[in-house]
C-alpha cells in the first residue's frame, strides 16, 4: 500500500506508511476477519514446541546449581552468578529456537501469501513436504542465524544492563518517603523502595533491548520468505538476497532496519524506495 502525505509536529509535510489498523482493515476487506489469523496454526505449534523443549531441558539439565543473585553478594560474586544464569538461559533459548524455527518459517510464508494471493502453503504437513522437496533440509532453517543472534544479544544485554543498574545506580539506603520519615520506626522499610526498583529494572531493560535487537527479527523474517516462490519474496516486492548479511546491508542503506517496529505514525525513511529497477 502506498504511503500517504501527512504533517509532523513542526508542520512539515512528510510521507507516512499505513498503520497497523489500516493494514488490518484492508486485510478484513479482502479476506474477511479470518485473514487476520493467517499462519496461526504453525505459530501456535512453534510456541508449544518451544515451551515443551525448554521444560524438557530443565529436566535434563536442572538449574539446581545456579545460584540466585543476593544483595549480600559482592560485585564479583553477583556478576559471576548473572553470567552463569544468562549462559543457562541462552542454551535453552538457542535449542528451543532451532527446533521451533521450521514451524516459524511455515507461519511466515502462510502470512505473506496474502500479497500475491497464493495458496502454496496451506497445511503444516503439506508445507513441510513442499519446503523439503524444493529447498531441502536447509529450507527449514533460513533466517535462523539472525534470530539466534538477536536472542543472544537480547539475553546478555538485558541481564547485564539490569545487573549493573541494580548494582551501581540503585541505592539500598533510599528511603520510602521524602526525608526518610518513618524509617526510624521501621528500619527494614528503607530497603523496600530499592527492592521495588530492582524488580522492575529487568522488565524495563527488556523493552529497551528488544527495540535495539528488532533488526535481527526483521532480517530473519525477511530471509524466511525471500526467494521461496512467493511474490512477496521476489522483485518488485523484494530483492533476492544472497545471505542475511546482504539483507541487513540493503535495509541499512534504505533506512529500513526498524521498519514495522511501530504500529502507528510510521514515517518513510529518506532512503526508502518503492519500485526496484
Amino acid at each position: 500500500m502506498p504511503p500517504t502525505i501527512g504533517t509532523n509536529v513542526l508542520g512539515r509535510k512528510v510521507l507516512y506508511l499505513p498503520s497497523f489498523f489500516t493494514y488490518a482493515k484492508y486485510i478484513v476487506q479482502v479476506d474477511g476477519k479470518i485473514g487476520l489469523f493467517r499462519g496461526l496454526s504453525p505459530r501456535l505449534m512453534s510456541n508449544a514446541l518451544s515451551t515443551v523443549t525448554r521444560g524438557s531441558m530443565k529436566k535434563v539439565f536442572p538449574p539446581d546449581e545456579i545460584e540466585q543473585v543476593s544483595n549480600k553478594d559482592d560485585m564479583k560474586t553477583s556478576l559471576r552468578k548473572v553470567v552463569k544464569e544468562t549462559s543457562y538461559e541462552m542454551m535453552m533459548q538457542c535449542v528451543s529456537r532451532m527446533l521451533a524455527h521450521p514451524l516459524h518459517v511455515i507461519s511466515m510464508r502462510c502470512m505473506v501469501q496474502f500479497v500475491g494471493r497464493e495458496a502454496k502453503y496451506s497445511g503444516v504437513l503439506s508445507s513441510i513436504g513442499k519446503i523439503f522437496k524444493e529447498e531441502g533440509l536447509l529450507g527449514f532453517f533460513v533466517g535462523l542465524i539472525p534470530h539466534l543472534l538477536g536472542d543472544v544479544v537480547f539475553l546478555w544485554g538485558c541481564n547485564l544492563l539490569a545487573h549493573f543498574i541494580n548494582a551501581y545506580l540503585v541505592d539500598d539506603s533510599v528511603s520510602d518517603t521524602p526525608g526518610g520519615l518513618g524509617n526510624d520506626q521501621n528500619p527494614g522499610s528503607q530497603f523496600s523502595q530499592a527492592l521495588a526498583i530492582r524488580s522492575y529494572t529487568k522488565f524495563v531493560m527488556g523493552i529497551a533491548v528488544s527495540m535495539l535487537t528488532y533488526p535481527f527479527l526483521l532480517v530473519g523474517d525477511l530471509m524466511a520468505v525471500n526467494n521461496c516462490g512467493l511474490q512477496a519474496g521476489l522483485p518488485p516486492y523484494s530483492p533476492v538476497f544472497k545471505s542475511w548479511i546482504h539483507c541487513w546491508k540493503y535495509l541499512s542503506v534504505q533506512g529500513q532496519l526498524f521498519r514495522g517496529s511501530s504500529l502507528l505514525f510510521r514515517r518513510v525513511s529518506s532512503g526508502s524506495c518503492f519500485a526496484l529497477e
